[in-house]
């Protein structure tokens, strides 16, 4: 009636009343309880940029991808058709009452790529696919179609009769078929050969039954190893093993056998491995998986295509002297530049969407990739950027863009440029929602969501929502540290020793020669593609002694908890079987001690076909994933559910003494409080973590192996600017603890308290891979030379 009331106002004062659709200008969202958020409402402006914060696990993920963006994503899914919608995965309905406005989600999330060993920078984003048209069009000699110029496809060719069935009588014609594909017969696309060493697959002192094959996976008592079993002698030692035994062992053809009455495939080992491990890229494998390959697999780069997966006809064609290996190879930038020389009408559009494409990795930074760099290899911070440029120049508006921490491993030179992109997308039209912890990514924000006040059950609430000069005033955790700056250590610690790299050439580097100093924190620091993780990744990583902790994604399923994770459970469930004389296997909801009615989820899931899978809480367990017998045994009190329910802090003061107190357990809990994890559950699946607490949950966990150097790779990712200083203090004890530290940073606070600084540069690519500078923090703030230089100094001067 109001609204009525207005329009007839509006008509009589000779004005338009406003249409009914732009009254929609909100995001609304109402009741949002997933993961910890505590029913939280919230209004956000449609087509402004909207920056989320608040420290690691306060809730920032949970309400931006897990509710909003995770809600649109089920909407549009749901227009679909129910057939189309059995092929694609079903979203359960987020936890929350109401959610208005929305409209089309894009995600761009941390995420490392597809690790595909067939998977490239040129695949990923189709400039390859480009680049093959252009050379079936230009290149000369022409060799035909643009699969001819793909390394994923072979050649194939062959004849035969074919019956084609007209009226009564058929009709048979002799047929063949040729199909002229660019992968290279002998690497089969790979680029690499590789070589199994048989030496490293079998012990050779022990029979088969006693656990002879040492390749992760084939126990003594498993299918794998019975398979084998059937076909050659499981209790003879593989060293009394006849020659053509011992070739069936290794090398046998596939075939069908028969296993406790269970038809079955044998195969080789050496065959099979190379299937099922060598086909996967090595950086995507488990630890003890890829440890395996490092020390078995010799790889080579393939003598027959020299790296580039093509074979010798695809890479005869050239276009002005350049054919496509030599093409992917380039830097981008460069790239870039031959395509601009390239002039030819009949392929236009071609040239101008390649054009396009290829400035959009430059506009993103990453014009020092080329387009054969295997996906794999990439950074979350590259692979994050590199999922961005399908979006640059895309005509859609009133789109939702969604993403986690753009700003990741980039150097402050290169948040500029982030910045400008992200305010571009937000001025064609769309609501950017941006999770982020970097003050200047926070300082261009429209709006500012803060959430908090602390992590896991301390979070969940909105703490502030307003202007980003409103949250500098407004009292909260972020609002108090938004203005934070370091200060440059006054003395340094001297240097024990030094640890030598001489000639380093990985990737970009050219002939580095460098002292990194023992017994003191050294932050490595350049542009983003300067060389930095070349240098330390490809010269001091692998050394005896050396514990590194790269950026790789912690993989688990939603079994998996911090306990399982860092191998906290097994002293636990030892401790229990102990105090009540019982096996150990009882107190893990994987094995013996599971709920048999949910298997040890804890839910039941129902499955709907192509409407969403129904979780249920377990009737039988009430969600505490355990036989009711095994409840009933306890250690100080406490039966399992519970001690899994308790929180790190209160964990480790619970292992620390009396009737429960197990060393083993207190250690790994004092490392997780240590890295300021003590709010965490610890039977918390590993799915609701939060980017920042699974790098400390990382960080943790490798902190307990033995060695004296440690590498740090951009250990502030996901971090609040509060938990920085807690990182600090925790870099700070392991140096005093006689321990090297050697930290890959772009983080300022970072750079500013270590006792030596080396800088890589100047530039990315072909214009970075040589030191531009080694000293400590000061001297590099007073000289000012390099990029990083300039930027600390304005840091610590502000």
């Amino acid at each position: 009636m109001a609204e009525r009331i207005d329009e007839t106002s509006a008509a009589a004062a000779g004005e338009q009343a406003p249409h009914p659709a732009d009254r929609h200008d909100l995001i609304r969202v109402v009741g949002a309880r997933e993961n910890n958020l505590r029913g939280i409402d919230l209004e956000i402006p449609k087509r402004r940029l909207t920056v989320f914060t608040g420290v690691s696990g306060s809730g920032k993920s949970s309400l931006v991808f897990s509710t909003i963006a995770a809600e649109s994503q089920r909407m549009i899914n749901e227009t679909y058709s129910a057939f189309v919608q059995g092929f694609m995965p079903s979203l359960a309905r987020p936890e929350v009452d109401l959610l208005e406005g929305l409209t089309t989600a894009i995600i761009v999330d941390q995420e490392r790529m597809g690790a595909n060993a067939r998977s490239t920078v040129g695949t990923a984003t189709d400039a390859n696919a480009m680049l093959r048209i252009l050379f079936s069009r230009l290149g000369r000699p022409h060799v035909g179609s643009p699969q001819a110029f793909s390394f994923n496809i072979p050649s194939v060719s062959g004849s035969g009769s074919v019956t084609v069935q007209r009226g009564a009588d058929p009709e048979t014609a002799e047929r063949t078929f040729t199909q002229l594909g660019g992968m290279c017969p002998t690497c089969e696309g790979m680029g690499t050969v590789s070589d199994l060493d048989p030496a490293e697959l079998l012990d050779e002192t022990k029979s088969l039954a006693e656990g002879a094959i040492t390749v992760p996976g084939y126990t003594a008592d498993g299918w794998s190893t019975r398979i084998i079993g059937a076909v050659v002698p499981a209790e003879v030692p593989v060293r009394d093993f006849t020659d053509e035994q011992r070739h069936e062992l290794l090398y046998g053809e596939p075939r069908k056998v028969r296993v406790n009455g269970v038809n079955l495939t044998y195969e080789g080992l050496v065959p099979k491995i190379r299937k099922s491990m060598l086909s996967k890229d090595v950086d995507a494998m488990q630890p003890h998986i890829r440890a395996f390959v490092e020390r078995a697999v010799a790889f080579a780069r393939c003598p027959e295509c020299d790296g580039t997966r093509l074979n010798a006809p695809a890479r005869s064609s050239r276009i002005t002297g350049v054919n496509i290996a030599d093409a992917c190879a380039m830097q981008i930038t460069d790239l870039a530049e031959w395509v601009r020389g390239l002039d030819e009408p009949s392929v236009a559009p071609l040239l101008s969407g390649l054009r396009h494409l290829l400035d959009s990795f430059v506009e993103l930074g990453l014009g020092y990739l080329s387009l054969d760099r295997s996906s794999g290899t990439l950074s979350g911070g590259e692979s994050q950027r590199t999922r961005m440029i399908r979006h640059l120049g895309s005509s859609l508006t009133d789109v939702t863009y969604v993403f986690d921490e753009p700003t990741i491993g980039l150097h402050p030179h290169d948040i500029q440029r982030m910045n400008a992109l992200l305010l571009r997308l937000r001025d064609k039209g769309n609501t950017v929602l941006v999770v982020e912890h970097k003050p200047e990514a926070i300082a261009i924000a429209d709006h500012v969501v803060d959430l908090g006040p602390g992590a896991g059950s301390a979070g969940g609430t909105v703490c502030f929502e307003g202007t980003v000069d409103g949250l500098r005033g407004s009292g909260t955790l972020t609002g108090r540290h938004l203005d934070d700056r370091a200060t440059v250590k006054a003395t340094s610690r001297t240097a024990s020793g030094v640890l030598e790299v001489r000639n380093a050439r990985a990737n970009n580097l050219r002939d580095v020669n460098v002292d990194i100093p023992l017994g003191v924190l050294t932050v490595v620091t350049g542009v983003a593609g300067s060389g930095k993780s070349s240098l330390i990744h490809g010269s001091v990583a692998g050394r005896e002694g050396v514990v590194s902790i790269d950026q790789g994604a912690i993989r688990g399923s939603r079994r998996s908890n911090p306990a399982t994770y860092t191998g906290l459970l097994e002293p636990i469930r030892k401790a229990f079987a102990k105090a009540n004389g019982v096996k150990p296997a009882l107190f893990s909801a994987n094995s013996e001690g599971a709920c048999p009615n949910c298997n040890g989820a804890g839910v039941v899931y129902t499955d709907l076909g192509p409407m969403a899978t129904v979780a249920t809480t377990c009737e039988v367990c009430e969600g505490r994933r355990f036989d009711a017998s095994v409840l009933g045994y306890r250690l100080g009190s406490r039966d399992i559910s519970e001690v899994l329910a308790m929180p790190v802090a209160e964990a480790e003061e619970f292992f620390a003494a009396g009737e429960a107190r197990v060393p083993a357990a207190h250690a790994i809990l004092e490392r997780l409080t240590d890295v300021g994890l003590g709010y965490l559950a610890l039977g918390q699946p590993l799915t609701t973590l939060s980017g920042g607490e699974r790098q400390r949950l990382k960080l943790a966990t490798h902190l307990g192996e033995q060695g004296g150097i440690v590498i740090l790779d951009e250990p502030t990712t996901g971090l609040h600017l509060a938990d920085v200083r807690q990182l600090l203090g925790l870099l700070d004890r392991l140096v005093d603890a006689g321990r090297t530290l050697i930290v890959i940073e772009h983080h300022q606070a970072v750079m500013a308290h270590a006792d030596w600084i080396i800088d890589l540069g100047p530039g990315a690519g072909h214009d970075g891979g040589t030191v531009v500078f080694e000293g400590t923090p000061s001297a590099l703030v007073a000289a000012r030379s390099t990029l990083t230089g300039r930027h600390l100094a304005d840091y610590v001067d502000s």
